[in-house]
């Protein structure tokens, strides 16, 4: 049965970790990378084998659609009961699929990239937990359990984002993940309550049955709970208000970011979503929030990446844009559509991070594309890979975003959702200003002219020996290039799964996910021909394409002329250039005050007036006390026999006294 190997699939990166991290400090750096990329590999085995195994044309019925792994009790209390539970259904074996395999090659890759750094055996440690506990929140079959993982990640991330905990604007970084995740979780936790409250349980298979046998529970109880839902998503899936930490998030060495950003942290919140679709769809205001979060951040983030100058935080407030994509899928309803972005935005946003990386490595630190450029026949394989996740990205036929991004875009033309139709247009925007950015990002970084230092770009090459050429730009070793060919494929034909109709498909992501969202989703309303369906679909290529031509104008064929237009308007980009001042107005409304109060309340009343107080007043009643008591050893006799005396006296007075109100 797959059910009784699940517990395999996460233990083997914790043993990694359990390796590394008590014994990683002693070891060759070759076993260290051995350890580390043994178990991954091994769970991505697992995942093949059991994917194999449930989809088997002679397997039963219910093995095809759920296998669980129960253990021994968890929890019992009060007539509160909590198995430690795996479950595997369709949804779970893509989340599987990603976590393992998109996890391996980022681990492999990360070979190359962290070779020549400090605490190399203490990464891998950390990257085998961040594995452990994304694949415990996939598996689990209850919330419970789900948050242990979802915990686990945040963690994780903060000890991989503050890697470099010697920088303070890493060490930084990572507090401010851990803590604005702090707060989503915060939001988690209340649901779980009310699930407790209204249901006795916080089992999926219990939550949801019950909730499908009851078709009167509509919104109520059901819309606080998927509100709150709503706020552990958006922490952990970077969307507004709580979107704030991830492009901090950079601070972390680039392999981590493909982690976090691809395949782990950031598509939980996402996950979460469509696990619990039961309880969102009897409740519409809650699809109709996640919704708006979704537009709203996708396209606000899309404003942000026009202007960054760093690589990597492009590639950030894209993601952050992205995941506004499949929360707007999750909002009118088109589940599906948002796990079919999800796994192929895994594919090229990992490919797009990486790629990133080799170009930093390349240029030995390099992250601001304005020192960049003319690395096109520098570095070819990297050039070629991340142009296929250039592409992707944009949504440009036939490579997977298209399929993805269109399918979103198209369930929320058709949705019953009363703004549908708006929620399509600021999709539509969003797609077009995301083929600016990246195709903006792809021109500065391989075309023109070069614009950074030769000599300096060669003073830390991982590879001397590739630098024969007498100039310090080199191509990637094979331990980090291999991961981007294999990822430039998954870009190109990913999305194949879910051809359209219209386009002679089948939609086999649809066929294949339909156990899972058919029961009690929100059925489309509106039919639309085909013909309709080609020609929105068409057009948002056109709009890909004209972000395309936009950038080609702007930043190669007359490469000065965004530089004139942001003169022109100096305010307006000086305000998106600085992300709205977002982090500054959390600073000065939010923490700034919180400081101030915990300084005062804290450090001026409970420790300068409680703890400290208390102290004095207990060493200032203590020397006190003892400069009366110290008078009793004065070394006369006549003194002691005075106090021995009085002592005699008192015992017989509470010895008479005592016994008089005894008796009555």
């Amino acid at each position: 049965m797959p059910a009784s190997y699940l517990w395999l699939i996460p233990l083997l990166p914790f043993a990694g970790f359990l390796i590394n991290g008590t014994l990683g400090r002693r070891l060759p750096r070759p076993l260290v990378s051995a350890v580390a990329l043994i178990p991954t590999f091994l769970s991505a085995c697992l995942w093949v084998w059991l994917w194999f195994t449930m989809k088997a044309p002679g397997a039963p019925e219910s093995i095809q659609s759920v296998a669980t792994l129960v253990g021994n009790s968890w929890i019992s209390i009060s007539g509160f009961h909590a198995d430690f539970a795996f479950t595997v259904d369709h949804l779970t074996l893509i989340m599987l699929g990603v976590v393992t395999c998109v996890g391996f090659l980022i681990h492999l890759y990360s070979v190359g990239y962290m070779a020549h750094e400090e605490g190399y055996w203490r990464f891998f440690a950390y990257l085998n937990l961040f594995m452990f506990f994304m694949l415990v929140l996939v598996l689990s079959a209850n919330f419970l359990l789900l948050f242990v993982g979802w915990e686990g990640v945040g963690l994780a991330s903060y000890l991989l984002i503050g890697f470099y905990f010697k920088k303070d604007s890493a060490a930084n970084a990572g507090k401010k993940a851990f803590i604005v995740n702090r707060i989503g979780d915060f939001g988690f936790l209340l649901a779980m309550f009310l699930l407790i409250a209204h249901f006795g349980s916080l089992d999926f298979s219990t939550v949801f049955s019950s909730i499908q046998q009851h078709p009167e529970l509509q919104g109520g109880f059901l819309t606080a709970i998927a509100l709150l839902l709503v706020v552990g998503a958006a922490g952990k899936s970077a969307q507004i208000p709580l979107y704030v930490w991830l492009p901090d998030a950079m601070e972390g060495p680039t392999p981590v970011s493909a982690l976090i950003h691809a395949a782990t942290m950031v598509t939980a919140g996402i996950y979460m979503v469509a696990r619990a679709h039961t309880i969102f769809d009897r409740s519409p205001y809650a699809l109709g929030v996640v919704a708006i979060i979704g537009a709203a951040t996708a396209l606000f983030a899309a404003c942000i990446g026009m202007v960054q100058h760093d690589i990597k935080r492009v590639l950030a407030y894209s993601t952050v844009s992205q995941l506004g994509y499949m929360f707007l899928a999750c909002g009118v309803g088109a589940y599906t559509a948002g796990i079919f972005h999800l796994l192929t935005h895994a594919f090229f946003k990992a490919l797009l991070f990486l790629a990133a990386g080799s170009v930093i490595h390349a240029l030995s630190g390099e992250q601001d594309m304005r020192n960049m450029g003319g690395l096109r026949k520098r570095i070819p394989v990297t050039f070629w890979t991340m142009t296929m996740g250039v592409f992707a990205i944009a949504g440009i036929p036939p490579l997977a975003g298209f399929f993805s991004k269109d399918e979103i875009l198209f369930r929320a033309f058709v949705s019953p959702n009363p703004i549908g139709k708006l929620l399509w247009l600021v999709g539509i925007i969003t797609a077009g200003m995301t083929s600016f950015y990246m195709f903006r990002l792809w021109f500065k970084t391989f075309f023109g002219e070069s614009r950074f230092d030769e000599h300096h770009a060669g003073e830390h090459a991982h590879d001397p020996s590739q630098a024969h050429d007498g100039h310090g730009v080199h191509e990637s070793p094979l331990v980090m290039t291999l991961p981007l060919m294999i990822l430039a494929l998954l870009s190109i034909i990913g999305g194949w799964v879910g051809v359209p109709e219209f386009l002679g498909g089948h939609d086999e992501i649809g066929a294949f996910l339909d156990p899972v969202f058919s029961v009690g989703t929100i059925q489309v309303t509106e039919v639309v021909s085909h013909g309709t369906e080609a020609a929105l679909a068409g057009f948002s290529v056109l709009i890909a394409l004209i972000g395309f031509f936009i950038a080609y104008a702007l930043y190669y064929k007359k490469p000065g002329t965004a530089a004139s237009y942001a003169r022109r308007f100096p305010a307006l980009y000086r305000l998106v250039e600085n992300k709205f001042y977002v982090d500054e107005i959390y600073q000065a409304v939010i923490v700034t005050p919180l400081l101030v109060m915990s300084r005062l309340i804290l450090g001026g009343l409970v420790d300068g007036g409680l703890v400290n107080g208390s102290g004095f007043a207990a060493g200032a009643s203590a020397r006190g006390l003892g400069s009366l008591v110290r008078r009793v050893q004065s070394g006369n006799i006549r003194s002691y026999a005075g106090w021995l005396a009085l002592g005699a006296a008192a015992v017989i007075a509470v010895m008479i006294f005592g016994h008089s109100l005894w008796l009555h």
